[in-house]
Parts: structure tokens; C-alpha cells; sequence
């Protein structure tokens, strides 16, 4: 009769789930608690996979995630560029509100020796499933800091942030881990340091001739010392590629160095190597995995037998392979019994870079019929994103659902169906997911959606219900180069404030329900509901701005500079260089 009367519970809450009579996952029924597997792309351009639109990218495997679960085709990343994106995804809040943002320019965090990173006062989903007997894990790409006060206090590693287990990059991939030309920082910290070295050069040769010759009355010391800080500032715009290579492009296993710096085509049967193994340790479960993908960041590391074999040259080939990870990945699932018990979610941290360029070779990603790209705060080819889940036996396949939703909303959606309980103490910005995915909601229950460029606001969008319209309000817009582009080529992202960007005055105003390109702007005179629409996208943004509270900018300059103290290394300092595993072969 015991057995019997478990049974029943069981099913009555799972029912209860499926026909959204409950607002989480059956919390109090652990054995209806999903393994969550969360597969985030970098920089990927939603139209660069199949299942958004795309007929000439192979992309199967996550076309099929998107047959058999369901496809969001409005689903929004909290920021146009990888820190404070994964911010928010993580802690289900605007990064604004845990200073993941910059003031000045600094727009993700610059070094791995830099002391900012994500507050240890946040609260992150893995934290929290963690708290409820989840194992998990992070494997791929962080960014999102490392150490405060000293190299080895790990304050803003994964381990501090709720996840049992860490393998990948602390840092990012960059196209300097590769001496690209297309430079994150190389290429501005030689010249420089090159202009230094011309100017300290300079004043050395006028004393030695002052000197000599008697018109400058002056000892040797600053002629020596300015010479000897030339020479310096010579030898650094010479190794400080090097140095680059060696502080940030190395890999982790939880707080040990285990490459560096790493050896690039190793890295990606590593990272599936690190996936096979959690999942079969784990997989008695209930467990969180987090694969946050290198791919496909510049400089596009991909394995030998996928260069070439795409229509799209070096980035489709990655994109390619990137896919066949994920094919991987779900073989593994299916392998080890956990296809049925797991859900999954695919997308993407924010747009393809448009600036991605050398000559006539595009290196950054296609966004589809949507404006801008990465870096860009308010149009939507920055922020619109893939967004797919998959629940075997739970979630319609097939199903596609248009309404606004946000990478935000992943922490309030697992959160809930892991039995926990989302944050009281903290205004979080995240909706949760299910009973849209279920069909058991017909509406998103975001009403309004900011969109931050760095601390400033650029864009705001109203999800009007009754009339199934969504509004998009633009403040601020980047000035495209040259004039007429769709970019900002010439420079690696779009600025957030200055000479380079327009304040608009009224906003500009689209219909995004009929409009989804952003082409054309609507006025009075074309719009009967103009000042209506404006009225109210500006109400709520005054109501939001009200939620927020003053908190330390961890990407401003003193939180963003390296500090040779707070350096990674695996030998005594500066010799750090290691290989402490052997991978496949």
C-alpha cells in the first residue's frame, strides 16, 4: 500500500505540472525533478542554424532539438556582448543590477588577472539547485571573473558561484590566443606602447644632445632612466603577445591550471571528454550541466576534418563542428539512459559579430533579417537569440512559440522545476518558462523588456497583450561607419555613449509584430497610436528605473585592469606555462 500510495503522488504531480495547475515542477516529488542540461553558443547569429531560417548551414543536430521540443522565435539576451549576458542568464537579473556593466567603455571583462567578476552576493540557479541535491557543472567558457585580493582566493570562480564541478577557460577565447589580426587588445596595447617607447626614446636622445653639447644642464640619471624605460617599453610592445597568450588563454579544472597556455586542437575533444564523463558520474542524477561552447568565438579553432567542409569558409566550419558537438553530446545522453529524464536548452549569447572582418571574409556570424549585431545594446540582431527546449514525453515537439521571452528567464524556470525557490530578497527580472512551453500559458508574462548598452539604456519593448503587438522604442542608436553601413566597421564594436552614437528625440518607434527588421520608422503621422505607445514604454521605464539600486561597477577601470598579483599561474610568476593532462590523442 505504501509503494501504491507513492505511486499515486507521483502521478498527481506530474499531472498537476502538464496541466500547468502548479507553477513549478512537482516541488515536493524529487523523482519528477528533470536532469537540466543548458548548451550556450558564443556569439552565434540566430540565422546561422537551420531551424531559424538557414538552407545553406548543416546544422542537424540542433535542428532536431528544435523538431522534438520547442522553438522561442522571440527570445531576447539581457546584453549584446558575453559578460554581463552570462551575468544575467546566470542570476536571472538585468546586469545592471549586480554591476556586471561599465560606465567608460570596458565593456566585458579585459584580463583574467582583473579583480572584478560576478558579486559573491548574487545568487545563481546553480547555487540553488545545488542547495537541492543537483550535481553541478560548468564546462567550456566563464568570463565572468576569477580572483578579488590574490591569486589563489578564486572569489568569483564557477566553485564560488553554486557549481560542484569546473573544465574550461576562466577567461575567454579571443582571437589573440592565436596572434590574430583581428585583435580584442594585442594590436591598441602595441601601439601603445610603441608610441611610449617613440616619445620616452624621444626625450632620452634630446638630453644625451642637450648633454653633449651643453645647452641642457642636466645629470645622466633621467638620461639614463628615461633610455632604460624606453628599452622597456620596446621590449614589452614585442612580448606582450606573448603575455597575453600565457594570462588568459589557459584552461582549468576546478581551481587547478591545467594548460597553459592550451593547445587548441586538443581543446575540443577535451571539452567533450569533460561532458562524457560528467554525465556518466552524474547520471543517477538529478543533476545541472552547464556547456558553455568556445565555438564560435574568433579565431575559430576548429579540428582538421571540418576545415574546408563547409559553404561559409572558417566560421561555418566551426559552426559545423560546433553542431556535431552537440550531436555528440545528445549520443551521450541517449547512451546512458538520461534522453527522457533530461531537459535541454540550446541558444546563444548574444548576436553575431558583424565587425568580424578581414577583407572581404566575414568571421563573425549572420543574425538572420534582423538589424546590428553583437555589441549593439537595442537592435535586435545583437539580442535576439536561439532559443530551444527539449523534454522528451513533457514538451509539445514542434511547437513554436512567439512571444517575448528572455535568457533571464532560464533561472526562474529551473529553478522552479528543481523544487526551489526563487529569491525573495532580490528583485529578479526572469519569468519562469514552463507553462508557455507547455501551451498551458498563452502569453509571455513579460510585459516590457529593457535593453542595456553598457549602464545606459538604449531601447525598450512593450508586448501590448490585448493587442498582440509588440512595440519597440529606441533612445540611443549607434552611428553605423561608413555612413549607410549596418555596422561599425573600422572598430570592434559599436560604442554605448559619445560622439558615435544618437539620441533620439522623439524615439524612434517600430512595430516589431510586423516589422521585425526595424526598417521603418513610425511617426504621428503614420502611427495613430504613437504619443499612446510612448507614453507608456516611458512609464515603465520610469517604474524600472525605481527598482534600481546603486551597486559598484565591476567592469569599470579598477576592477578591469590586469594585476600581474591576481595572475592564474602555474609556476612561479611570470613563468607560467604547464601541461598537467594529457588529453585525447
Amino acid at each position: 500500500m505504501l509503494h501504491l500510495h507513492h505511486s499515486w503522488s507521483w502521478l498527481a504531480g506530474m499531472l498537476s505540472v502538464l496541466l500547468g495547475l502548479v507553477p513549478s515542477a512537482s516541488s515536493n516529488i524529487s523523482t519528477s525533478r528533470p536532469n537540466i542540461l543548458l548548451l550556450m553558443a558564443d556569439d552565434l547569429g540566430i540565422g546561422d542554424i537551420g531551424c531559424y531560417g538557414n538552407t545553406t548551414m548543416r546544422t542537424p543536430n540542433i535542428d532536431r532539438l528544435a523538431e522534438d521540443g520547442v522553438k522561442l522565435t522571440q527570445h531576447i539576451s539581457a546584453a549584446s556582448l558575453c559578460t554581463p549576458s552570462r551575468a544575467a542568464f546566470l542570476t536571472g537579473r538585468y546586469p545592471v543590477r549586480s554591476g556586471m556593466v561599465s560606465s567608460i567603455g570596458y565593456r566585458v571583462l579585459q584580463w583574467t588577472g582583473a579583480s572584478g567578476g560576478l558579486p559573491t552576493n548574487e545568487t545563481t540557479f546553480a547555487k540553488i539547485l545545488k542547495e537541492k541535491g543537483y550535481a553541478t557543472g560548468l564546462i567550456g567558457k566563464w568570463h565572468l571573473g576569477l580572483n578579488c585580493e590574490s591569486a589563489s582566493d578564486h572569489c568569483h570562480h564557477p566553485l564560488h558561484h553554486g557549481f560542484d564541478h569546473f573544465y574550461g577557460m576562466p577567461f575567454s577565447l579571443m582571437g589573440d590566443c592565436a596572434h590574430w589580426e583581428l585583435s580584442e587588445k594585442r594590436v591598441n596595447l602595441e601601439q601603445k606602447l610603441n608610441f611610449l617607447f617613440q616619445v620616452l626614446a624621444s626625450v632620452a636622445l634630446t638630453l644625451v644632445a642637450g648633454k653633449l653639447t651643453h645647452l641642457i644642464p642636466v645629470s645622466w640619471t633621467p638620461v639614463i632612466w628615461s633610455a632604460l624605460w624606453a628599452v622597456l617599453l620596446l621590449a614589452g610592445s614585442y612580448f606582450v603577445g606573448a603575455l597575453i597568450v600565457h594570462a588568459d588563454c589557459l584552461l582549468m579544472r576546478n581551481h587547478t591550471i591545467t594548460e597553459q597556455p592550451m593547445r587548441f586542437q586538443k581543446t575540443t575533444p577535451l571539452i567533450l571528454q569533460e561532458v562524457a564523463s560528467f554525465l556518466k558520474r552524474s547520471k543517477h542524477g538529478p543533476f545541472l550541466l552547464f556547456v558553455s561552447f568556445l565555438h564560435v568565438h574568433i579565431p575559430l579553432i576548429t579540428m582538421k576534418n571540418f576545415v574546408g567542409k563547409s559553404l561559409h569558409g572558417l566560421y561555418g566550419d566551426n559552426v559545423e563542428e560546433m553542431d556535431w558537438m552537440v550531436g555528440q553530446i545528445l549520443d551521450t545522453l541517449d547512451m546512458e539512459g538520461l534522453t527522457n529524464s533530461t531537459l535541454i536548452y540550446f541558444t546563444s549569447d548574444h548576436g553575431g559579430s558583424l565587425e568580424n572582418q578581414l577583407g572581404h571574409t566575414q568571421y563573425g556570424g549572420w543574425n538572420g533579417i534582423y538589424k546590428g549585431g553583437k555589441g549593439m545594446g537595442g537592435w535586435e540582431g545583437g539580442i535576439r537569440v536561439p532559443g530551444i527546449f527539449r523534454w522528451p514525453g513533457v514538451l509539445p515537439a514542434g511547437r513554436v512559440v512567439g512571444e517575448p521571452t528572455s535568457l533571464m528567464d532560464v533561472f526562474p524556470t529551473v529553478v522552479q522545476l528543481a523544487g526551489g525557490e526563487v529569491p525573495q530578497d532580490r528583485v529578479i527580472d526572469g519569468q519562469d518558462l514552463l507553462p508557455l512551453l507547455l501551451g498551458t500559458a498563452q502569453h509571455s508574462d513579460h510585459e516590457f523588456l529593457m535593453h542595456y548598452c553598457e549602464g545606459f539604456l538604449h531601447a525598450a519593448r512593450w508586448h501590448q497583450r490585448d493587442k498582440g503587438t509588440t512595440w519597440k522604442v529606441h533612445f540611443v542608436t549607434p552611428v553605423f561607419q561608413p555612413e549607410g553601413a549596418g555596422a561599425c566597421y573600422g572598430r570592434k564594436v559599436c560604442p554605448c555613449f559619445g560622439e558615435k552614437v544618437l539620441h533620439h528625440d522623439p524615439p524612434l518607434l517600430f512595430d516589431l509584430s510586423r516589422d521585425p527588421s526595424e526598417t521603418h520608422v513610425l511617426t504621428p503621422a503614420s502611427e495613430p497610436v504613437f504619443y499612446q505607445v510612448m507614453e507608456r514604454v516611458q512609464r515603465a521605464v520610469r517604474e524600472h528605473q525605481r527598482t534600481l539600486s546603486p551597486v559598484p561597477l565591476q567592469l569599470d577601470r579598477l576592477g578591469n585592469i590586469w594585476r600581474p598579483w591576481l595572475q592564474p599561474c602555474c609556476g612561479p610568476f611570470p613563468l607560467c606555462w604547464c601541461l598537467r593532462e594529457d588529453g585525447p590523442q
